[in-house]
Protein backbone atom coordinates (compact mmCIF):
# COMPACT_ATOMS: atom_id res chain seq x y z
CA UNK A 1 0.00 0.00 0.00
CA UNK A 2 1.40 3.39 -1.06
CA UNK A 3 1.04 5.08 2.35
CA UNK A 4 3.55 2.62 3.83
CA UNK A 5 6.15 4.16 1.49
CA UNK A 6 5.70 7.63 2.99
CA UNK A 7 8.55 9.06 5.05
CA UNK A 8 5.98 9.95 7.70
CA UNK A 9 5.16 6.27 8.17
CA UNK A 10 8.59 4.78 7.41
CA UNK A 11 11.22 7.20 8.73
CA UNK A 12 14.01 5.44 6.80
CA UNK A 13 12.55 6.49 3.44
CA UNK A 14 13.14 9.83 1.68
CA UNK A 15 10.22 12.26 1.54
CA UNK A 16 8.63 12.69 -1.87
CA UNK A 17 5.30 13.67 -3.38
CA UNK A 18 2.71 11.07 -4.30
CA UNK A 19 -0.05 11.33 -6.92
CA UNK A 20 -3.20 13.40 -6.38
CA UNK A 21 -6.44 11.63 -7.30
CA UNK A 22 -8.01 14.61 -9.10
CA UNK A 23 -6.44 17.95 -10.04
CA UNK A 24 -8.33 20.82 -11.67
CA UNK A 25 -5.71 23.17 -13.08
CA UNK A 26 -6.24 26.58 -14.70
CA UNK A 27 -10.00 26.13 -14.95
CA UNK A 28 -12.65 28.85 -15.30
CA UNK A 29 -16.34 28.64 -14.47
CA UNK A 30 -15.97 25.09 -13.15
CA UNK A 31 -18.61 23.01 -11.37
CA UNK A 32 -17.66 19.77 -9.60
CA UNK A 33 -20.65 17.97 -8.11
CA UNK A 34 -21.79 14.64 -6.63
CA UNK A 35 -18.46 12.83 -6.64
CA UNK A 36 -17.01 10.21 -4.31
CA UNK A 37 -13.22 10.08 -3.99
CA UNK A 38 -11.49 7.40 -1.94
CA UNK A 39 -7.98 6.40 -0.87
CA UNK A 40 -5.80 8.67 -2.99
CA UNK A 41 -2.05 8.18 -2.42
CA UNK A 42 -1.82 11.81 -1.30
CA UNK A 43 -4.18 14.78 -1.89
CA UNK A 44 -7.68 13.68 -2.88
CA UNK A 45 -8.97 16.70 -4.87
CA UNK A 46 -6.93 19.78 -5.78
CA UNK A 47 -7.91 23.11 -7.35
CA UNK A 48 -4.97 25.13 -8.67
CA UNK A 49 -4.81 28.44 -10.56
CA UNK A 50 -8.55 28.41 -11.18
CA UNK A 51 -11.38 30.98 -10.97
CA UNK A 52 -15.13 30.81 -10.41
CA UNK A 53 -15.38 27.29 -9.00
CA UNK A 54 -18.33 25.55 -7.37
CA UNK A 55 -17.73 22.28 -5.51
CA UNK A 56 -20.88 20.60 -4.23
CA UNK A 57 -21.73 17.29 -2.55
CA UNK A 58 -18.34 15.58 -2.50
CA UNK A 59 -17.70 12.56 -0.28
CA UNK A 60 -13.99 12.04 0.36
CA UNK A 61 -12.46 9.26 2.46
CA UNK A 62 -9.03 7.92 3.38
CA UNK A 63 -7.75 6.08 6.48
CA UNK A 64 -7.19 8.26 9.54
CA UNK A 65 -3.52 7.22 9.63
CA UNK A 66 -2.78 7.91 5.94
CA UNK A 67 -0.26 10.80 5.65
CA UNK A 68 -0.77 13.94 3.55
CA UNK A 69 -4.18 12.84 2.31
CA UNK A 70 -5.78 16.30 2.33
CA UNK A 71 -9.41 16.09 1.25
CA UNK A 72 -9.75 19.31 -0.78
CA UNK A 73 -6.69 21.47 -1.47
CA UNK A 74 -7.02 25.01 -2.85
CA UNK A 75 -4.04 27.00 -4.19
CA UNK A 76 -3.76 30.12 -6.37
CA UNK A 77 -7.51 30.01 -6.87
CA UNK A 78 -10.06 32.82 -6.63
CA UNK A 79 -13.82 32.82 -6.10
CA UNK A 80 -14.40 29.22 -5.06
CA UNK A 81 -17.34 27.75 -3.14
CA UNK A 82 -17.09 24.40 -1.35
CA UNK A 83 -20.50 23.25 -0.11
CA UNK A 84 -22.15 20.18 1.44
CA UNK A 85 -19.07 17.97 1.55
CA UNK A 86 -18.29 15.05 3.87
CA UNK A 87 -14.55 14.56 4.33
CA UNK A 88 -12.79 11.87 6.38
CA UNK A 89 -9.03 11.65 5.82
CA UNK A 90 -5.62 11.40 7.47
CA UNK A 91 -4.72 15.07 6.99
CA UNK A 92 -6.54 18.38 6.51
CA UNK A 93 -10.15 17.98 5.44
CA UNK A 94 -9.71 21.26 3.57
CA UNK A 95 -6.39 23.07 3.10
CA UNK A 96 -6.22 26.59 1.68
CA UNK A 97 -2.80 27.56 0.36
CA UNK A 98 -1.16 30.69 -0.99
CA UNK A 99 -2.77 32.67 -3.79
CA UNK A 100 -6.27 31.82 -2.58
CA UNK A 101 -8.83 34.62 -2.41
CA UNK A 102 -12.61 34.81 -1.98
CA UNK A 103 -13.02 31.27 -0.68
CA UNK A 104 -16.39 30.24 0.80
CA UNK A 105 -16.63 26.93 2.65
CA UNK A 106 -20.13 25.96 3.81
CA UNK A 107 -21.89 22.98 5.38
CA UNK A 108 -18.89 20.71 5.88
CA UNK A 109 -18.63 17.51 7.91
CA UNK A 110 -14.99 16.80 8.78
CA UNK A 111 -13.44 13.94 10.70
CA UNK A 112 -11.26 12.11 11.19
CA UNK A 113 -8.51 14.36 9.93
CA UNK A 114 -6.55 17.48 10.81
CA UNK A 115 -9.41 19.94 10.50
CA UNK A 116 -9.98 22.92 8.21
CA UNK A 117 -6.66 24.68 7.67
CA UNK A 118 -5.36 27.83 6.09
CA UNK A 119 -1.82 26.86 5.24
CA UNK A 120 0.73 25.85 5.68
CA UNK A 121 2.16 29.12 4.37
CA UNK A 122 5.61 30.67 4.12
CA UNK A 123 7.66 27.47 3.92
CA UNK A 124 11.30 27.87 2.85
CA UNK A 125 11.12 31.67 3.31
CA UNK A 126 8.43 32.05 0.67
CA UNK A 127 5.84 34.81 0.32
CA UNK A 128 2.21 33.90 0.98
CA UNK A 129 -1.05 35.71 0.28
CA UNK A 130 -4.47 34.48 1.44
CA UNK A 131 -7.50 36.72 1.97
CA UNK A 132 -11.29 36.77 2.19
CA UNK A 133 -11.93 33.23 3.39
CA UNK A 134 -15.17 32.27 5.15
CA UNK A 135 -15.90 28.93 6.79
CA UNK A 136 -19.59 28.91 7.73
CA UNK A 137 -21.46 25.96 9.23
CA UNK A 138 -19.25 22.96 9.84
CA UNK A 139 -19.10 19.96 12.14
CA UNK A 140 -15.70 18.62 13.13
CA UNK A 141 -15.63 15.20 14.79
CA UNK A 142 -12.56 13.72 16.48
CA UNK A 143 -10.12 15.81 14.47
CA UNK A 144 -6.61 16.85 15.49
CA UNK A 145 -7.42 20.50 14.81
CA UNK A 146 -10.56 22.51 14.24
CA UNK A 147 -10.22 25.98 12.73
CA UNK A 148 -6.49 26.30 12.04
CA UNK A 149 -4.12 28.86 10.54
CA UNK A 150 -0.54 27.61 10.17
CA UNK A 151 2.49 29.51 8.89
CA UNK A 152 6.22 28.85 8.92
CA UNK A 153 8.82 31.11 10.47
CA UNK A 154 10.86 32.98 7.87
CA UNK A 155 7.97 33.49 5.48
CA UNK A 156 6.42 36.80 4.43
CA UNK A 157 3.13 38.11 3.09
CA UNK A 158 -0.23 37.90 4.81
CA UNK A 159 -3.31 35.99 5.92
CA UNK A 160 -6.20 38.39 6.46
CA UNK A 161 -9.97 38.81 6.40
CA UNK A 162 -10.70 35.28 7.62
CA UNK A 163 -14.01 34.19 9.19
CA UNK A 164 -14.73 30.95 11.04
CA UNK A 165 -18.36 30.86 12.20
CA UNK A 166 -21.17 28.52 13.18
CA UNK A 167 -18.88 25.57 13.85
CA UNK A 168 -19.56 22.62 16.14
CA UNK A 169 -16.54 20.83 17.60
CA UNK A 170 -16.92 17.26 18.85
CA UNK A 171 -13.86 15.99 20.76
CA UNK A 172 -11.37 18.09 18.78
CA UNK A 173 -7.82 18.26 20.14
CA UNK A 174 -7.08 21.87 19.09
CA UNK A 175 -10.44 23.49 18.34
CA UNK A 176 -9.09 27.00 17.60
CA UNK A 177 -5.43 27.39 16.70
CA UNK A 178 -3.17 29.93 15.05
CA UNK A 179 0.42 28.73 14.74
CA UNK A 180 2.88 31.21 13.23
CA UNK A 181 5.71 28.91 14.29
CA UNK A 182 4.54 25.83 12.41
CA UNK A 183 7.23 23.17 12.07
CA UNK A 184 6.50 19.90 10.28
CA UNK A 185 9.85 18.33 11.13
CA UNK A 186 11.22 15.80 13.58
CA UNK A 187 13.90 18.36 14.46
CA UNK A 188 13.32 21.83 15.87
CA UNK A 189 13.00 24.48 13.17
CA UNK A 190 15.38 27.43 13.10
CA UNK A 191 14.13 30.56 14.88
CA UNK A 192 13.63 33.36 12.35
CA UNK A 193 12.45 36.96 12.66
CA UNK A 194 10.24 37.28 9.59
CA UNK A 195 6.75 35.79 9.48
CA UNK A 196 3.54 35.72 7.49
CA UNK A 197 1.34 38.45 8.98
CA UNK A 198 -1.94 37.16 10.44
CA UNK A 199 -4.66 39.79 10.89
CA UNK A 200 -8.39 40.48 10.91
CA UNK A 201 -9.56 37.03 11.98
CA UNK A 202 -13.11 36.49 13.27
CA UNK A 203 -14.24 33.47 15.30
CA UNK A 204 -18.01 33.52 15.85
CA UNK A 205 -20.47 30.99 17.29
CA UNK A 206 -18.02 28.15 17.81
CA UNK A 207 -19.13 25.57 20.34
CA UNK A 208 -18.51 22.02 21.48
CA UNK A 209 -15.92 19.89 23.21
CA UNK A 210 -12.14 19.96 23.27
CA UNK A 211 -10.20 16.70 23.58
CA UNK A 212 -7.41 18.58 25.39
CA UNK A 213 -7.42 21.12 28.19
CA UNK A 214 -6.10 23.83 25.85
CA UNK A 215 -9.03 24.74 23.61
CA UNK A 216 -7.64 27.99 22.14
CA UNK A 217 -4.03 28.37 21.00
CA UNK A 218 -2.55 31.58 19.61
CA UNK A 219 1.13 30.79 19.00
CA UNK A 220 2.10 33.99 17.22
CA UNK A 221 5.34 35.59 16.12
CA UNK A 222 7.21 37.87 18.51
CA UNK A 223 8.39 40.09 15.65
CA UNK A 224 5.07 40.16 13.74
CA UNK A 225 2.30 39.41 16.26
CA UNK A 226 -1.20 38.33 15.28
CA UNK A 227 -3.59 41.29 15.46
CA UNK A 228 -7.20 42.12 14.82
CA UNK A 229 -8.47 38.83 16.24
CA UNK A 230 -12.15 39.02 17.21
CA UNK A 231 -13.86 36.38 19.36
CA UNK A 232 -17.64 36.29 19.60
CA UNK A 233 -19.85 33.72 21.35
CA UNK A 234 -17.34 30.92 21.89
CA UNK A 235 -18.07 27.99 24.21
CA UNK A 236 -15.50 25.19 24.20
CA UNK A 237 -15.45 22.85 27.18
CA UNK A 238 -13.74 19.58 27.97
CA UNK A 239 -15.26 16.13 28.23
CA UNK A 240 -17.97 15.99 30.91
CA UNK A 241 -17.99 19.81 30.83
CA UNK A 242 -14.52 20.09 32.34
CA UNK A 243 -12.97 23.55 32.22
CA UNK A 244 -10.60 24.49 29.42
CA UNK A 245 -7.84 27.08 29.07
CA UNK A 246 -6.11 29.15 26.41
CA UNK A 247 -2.42 29.28 25.50
CA UNK A 248 -1.38 32.56 23.94
CA UNK A 249 1.78 34.29 22.76
CA UNK A 250 1.91 37.64 20.96
CA UNK A 251 -1.78 37.83 20.03
CA UNK A 252 -4.00 40.92 20.17
CA UNK A 253 -7.74 40.33 20.34
CA UNK A 254 -11.14 41.65 21.30
CA UNK A 255 -14.23 39.78 22.45
CA UNK A 256 -18.00 40.16 22.28
CA UNK A 257 -20.47 38.05 24.21
CA UNK A 258 -19.36 34.99 26.15
CA UNK A 259 -15.96 33.56 25.26
CA UNK A 260 -15.05 30.29 27.00
CA UNK A 261 -12.19 29.82 27.62
CA UNK A 262 -11.09 33.45 27.75
CA UNK A 263 -7.97 34.02 25.63
CA UNK A 264 -5.04 34.72 27.91
CA UNK A 265 -3.43 37.70 26.16
CA UNK A 266 -5.35 40.68 24.90
CA UNK A 267 -5.14 44.42 24.28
Amino acid sequence: MWWLHSCKVNKSLPCKDAPTAMTFYSCKNLRVENLSVRNSPQIQVSFEKSTNVKTINLTITAPSWSPNTDGIHVAHTQNIEITNCVIRTGDDCISIATGSQDVNVMKITCGPGHGISIGSLGARNSKAQVSNVTVDTAQLIGTQNGARIKTWQGGSGYVRAIVFKNIMMDTVKNPIIIDQNYCDSSKACKIQKSAVEVSNILYENIKGTSASQVAITFNCSKSIPCHGIAMQNINLVGKNKKSTISACDNAMWTKKGNVIPTPCVYN
